[in-house]
């Protein structure tokens, strides 16, 4: 190039960094003229195309795996507090013997109730008279709840402390039910209520009301209140309206007190339909706990391996034919106490099920736990307890606005370690991209056939750029989508009626699953649907290359939307619906069709044999309005349904 040409004339200066890199990239896969990068395009699909089921594969199992590697003590961070309005135990507190002696009271007016036998009217009406005598205005609340199984009636008593240096927007809540977790009465958890209603009105240094609520039953009472406090509308309960209101409610404590002294509070913090409280909330109350009351705290009722309880409970986790020279080893104990925590925290978060009566805050935008006083012969009652609940009143009594900082998606591992939504996100992800391959895989071959070619060399043109090794060649085939939705809407049909029958009073579950095993296997194999012709095949895709594309697309969908919402449930469906639906495909061998449909409606319909759950699951809908009933009659049933249609299927 001569020195009298522009400048804009002279050649380009190469990239540097990142940039040359990616020149570097793209000039070795697609390289010079178009001829060769169409080549190398072609070259690059076809192996890509040629090991997808590798690929599928990979990460199917990669998320599984993932899932095993979530109780590994280096995958847990350290728990911290990040609003700094909050300032756990960090003030004096005032409640001493005087106030425990008041509870000891109580706790004999209480007994004398159960004793007796009061009716619920009755007790609820002794709750607010003791309320009354503090100096608080307080009432009671009847409800009824309609349910297929029964009428729910309970009556909550409650009582307002307004705070006498602010406006009365705000408030918080300490709570307790009648009935405990474990299933009997809650007394020390009402009488500690009750006296602390009597010892926090002494004091004029809150900055949001209290309010104190005593419900009926365990889970329905405190729902029933919450919903009339915040008036929505329910077509199947009826509960009064509330006479004595306050402000908007930000975060609520909720105390179960079941035995005569503990050892550790447990932790309960799963609300309805998987939501969870901001962790600060948990982390303020554990640092409290332990500083100021001087009470370990643990997740739910578990001890820690540290504790001989925890080692026990812990071996009795593992499977009985380990070798004992494991138990020797503090990461396998470890590991197991973890998972023992994650499984706790996955059964009550996949079902959409509330640990305690602090759930039914969750859905009002209300941060609650649940605090258990774990039973023991001792050494803590009352004082510590107490104590604990005072400091923990003040700290939320601090907040300028409501929590926000910290966590609402996580999973405890222990009290003082979590999962951020990073460390276990990815495992449902990768298996709803397995599925999401598949399924446009089968929606590509649903679209083409490869048929063979009618010549015997390569021709002219365009041909010449096709390998003369080649002998097939894909043609373009119609998706006639109509049979599919046929099909599709018929399952969600079946769904839709089961979860209409299991709901009637009249039901008896068991005969029902008995029935309805037997027959939807005998209407998979007799099913009218045919599979196409031969010749019909090469200009429409067959039903079942379409119903397995839309299905597995859906799954994956549903997958990795819930995975967010809801990880746990979103994990329950990857493991149950991902090798399963992956698995479907149909077969000339009509054994082999009997034997796939028994396994896909037995996979579809076998959780009708665990009635107690299937009642409950029922009970948490009509009640609680829990959605993992319905999801599963709506959606997981359907699903499976058509993986049996497939299989029932001749290719």
């Amino acid at each position: 190039m001569s020195s009298s040409e522009s400048p804009s004339r002279q050649a380009p200066t190469p990239p540097h960094g990142l940039g040359r890199l990616r020149h570097n990239i793209k000039k070795s896969l697609l390289p010079g003229d178009n001829a060769t990068r169409i080549r190398t395009r072609r070259r690059i699909v076809a192996f890509a195309w040629r090991y997808l089921d590798m690929l599928r594969l990979c990460l199917l199992s990669a998320g599984c795996l993932w899932l095993l590697t979530l109780p590994v003590s280096q995958l847990g961070v350290d728990t911290y507090i990040d609003e700094n309005a909050l300032q756990p135990s960090q003030v004096n507190t005032y409640w001493n013997w005087v106030d425990v002696h008041r509870a000891d009271r109580l706790l004999e007016d209480v007994s004398l109730l159960r004793e007796r036998n009061l009716s619920s009217v009755e007790r609820a009406t002794f709750f607010a008279t003791e309320f009354a005598k503090c100096g608080l205005p307080s009432s009671t609340q009847t409800y009824s709840i309609q349910t297929s199984h029964g009428t729910l009636n309970g009556t909550n008593a409650y009582a307002v402390f307004s705070a006498p240096r602010t406006s009365g927007t705000e408030a918080m809540i300490i709570s307790a039910s009648w009935k405990s977790m474990t299933g009997g009465e809650n007394l020390r958890g009402v009488s500690i209520v009750l006296s602390l209603a009597a010892f926090l009105k002494q004091y004029s240094h809150w900055s949001k009301d209290i309010i104190f609520v005593i419900t009926d039953n365990h889970l329905d009472g405190m729902h029933a209140w919450l919903g009339a406090y915040h008036r929505p509308s329910s077509a199947n309960w009826d509960a009064e309206p509330l006479s004595i209101t306050s402000g908007v409610v930000w975060t609520a404590l909720n105390i179960d007190y079941p035995g005569h002294s503990f050892s550790h509070l447990g932790v309960f913090r799963e609300g309805l339909n998987g939501r969870l409280p901001n962790q600060d909330l948990i982390n303020s109350f554990r640092t409290i706990s332990q500083q100021t009351s001087g009470v370990p705290v643990l997740l739910y009722d578990h001890y820690e391996p540290s504790e001989f309880p925890g080692r026990e409970g812990i071996r009795s986790f593992y499977p009985s034919w380990l070798p004992n020279w494991l138990w020797e080893r503090e990461t396998i104990l470890e590991y197991g106490y973890r998972a023992k925590n994650i499984l706790r925290h996955f059964a009550y978060q996949a079902r959409g099920r509330a640990s305690g009566p602090h759930g039914s805050f969750h859905q009002y935008r209300i941060d609650a736990i649940t605090l258990f006083a774990v039973p023991s012969n001792g050494p803590h009652g009352f004082y510590a307890l107490g104590r604990a609940v005072e400091s923990t009143l003040r700290t939320m009594s601090n907040l300028l606005e409501r929590l926000h900082a910290s966590f609402f998606f996580y999973i405890m591992t222990t009290p003082s370690t979590f999962l951020k939504i990073g460390s276990y996100l990815p495992s449902a992800v990768l298996v709803a991209a397995a599925l999401m391959i598949g399924g446009l895989r089968e929606w590509v071959k649903a679209g083409w056939v490869e048929l063979e070619e009618c010549q015997s060399g390569p021709g002219k043109g365009d041909a010449a750029d096709i390998p003369s090794s080649s002998k097939k060649k894909w043609a373009p085939r119609r998706r006639d989508l109509l049979d599919v939705f046929v099909v599709m809407a018929a399952s969600h049909l079946v769904g839709l009626t089961l979860f209409v029958i299991i709901c009637r009073e009249w039901l008896d579950i068991g005969l029902l699953s008995f029935i309805i095993l037997p027959a939807c296997w005998v209407v998979l194999m007799l099913a009218p649907w045919k599979s196409p012709s031969l010749d019909s095949s090469v200009s429409t895709a067959p039903l079942h290359t379409l119903l397995k594309a839309i299905n597995m697309c859906l799954a994956s969908t549903l997958i990795s939307v819930s995975s967010v919402l809801n990880f746990s449930l979103a994990a329950l469906l990857a493991v149950t619906l991902g090798v399963p639906l992956s698995s479907a495909s149909p077969s000339d061998s009509l054994p082999e069709r009997g034997i796939k449909c028994a396994l896909y409606t037995t996979l579809a319909f076998g959780w009708l044999a665990f009635h107690g759950e299937v009642k409950q699951g029922i009970w948490d809908w009509e009640v609680l309005g829990v959605w993992f009933s319905p999801l599963v009659c709506l959606v997981y049933v359907p699903l499976v349904l058509q993986a049996g249609i497939i299989s029932s299927l001749s290719p």
